[in-house]
């Protein structure tokens, strides 16, 4: 009789931990704020060159765009005569990159340009109208 009475403590005290565990992670769920990141606004932007680019004309174009202010410097790449590049929007913009990258070395390029029907156009790939981008928004509202 004793050994029950033991395992019904055991039990209970058991039972007892959990709910206050649960109750626990339910309140810091409610409670959760999102976290706020003080991010840049990253913008993908492109240079096209005319001629071939070598690996040495490619580590002097990598080492001149990373000396101007607002790009980052692992957001470089080089292939097929095309430099694609990130940088901040809120510190500069494509224009003002190509035109000190130009004032750096006389390079045969030019900047690319998104022609008009393509610049308004949505970019994003999930459809909006779809059961499960409302409810993954529903879930979202209910835990911001």
């Amino acid at each position: 009789m004793k050994i029950n009475k033991i395992i019904k403590k055991g039990l209970w005290m058991g039972l007892i931990i959990t709910v206050l565990f649960f109750a626990i992670l339910l309140f810091h769920i409610i409670t959760a704020k999102p976290a706020v990141y003080e991010t840049p606004n990253l913008q993908v932007s492109r240079i096209d060159f005319k001629t071939n680019i070598d690996s040495v004309q490619a580590k002097q174009i990598c080492s001149d765009l990373r000396s101007i202010k607002g790009l980052t410097s692992d957001s470089i790449i080089v292939k097929r005569n095309v430099v694609v590049y990130f940088h901040n929007n809120k510190i500069t913009n494509s224009q003002k990159v190509y035109d000190q990258l130009m004032a750096k070395r006389q390079y045969d390029a030019q900047r690319y340009i998104l022609p008009e029907n393509l610049a308004n156009k949505e970019v994003c790939p999930v459809n909006q109208n779809s059961l499960s981008y409302r409810l993954s928004k529903k879930v979202n509202q209910f835990f911001n």
